[in-house]
Order: structure tokens, then C-alpha cells, then sequence
């Protein structure tokens, strides 16, 4: 998920080189929403495994 964050953020600073401003700003927000989804899957998934634990077996 985070390579296509990236991918539209490669996508949008090229837009922005060559002058199409709209592509460029529209790209940028994709990539952005995706970087931030990505951000919110990575710490819920920290959270679930602090929650699980170790744990002991007896």
C-alpha cells in the first residue's frame, strides 16, 4: 500500500515539473490519503499485537 503512495507521489512531482498543475494536485492527494490509510493499518496492527501478547502456556 505504501509503494502506491509513493507511485502517485513520483507521479504528481513529475506532473508538476513538466507544468500540469491539476494532475499534479490530484495526484498528490491520492497519495497522501493512501500514505495516511497506510499509517492507520500499521498502528492498528501494532496495537493488536501488543494486545495479543505472548501470553503463557501452560
Amino acid at each position: 500500500m505504501l509503494r502506491w503512495a509513493i507511485i502517485f507521489l513520483v507521479v504528481a512531482l513529475v506532473a508538476a515539473v513538466l507544468g500540469f498543475g491539476g494532475i499534479a494536485n490530484f495526484s498528490f492527494e491520492i497519495a497522501k490519503f493512501i500514505a495516511v490509510i497506510a499509517i492507520i493499518l500499521f498502528v492498528i496492527a501494532l496495537v493488536a499485537g501488543g494486545l495479543r501478547g505472548r501470553g503463557t502456556k501452560i
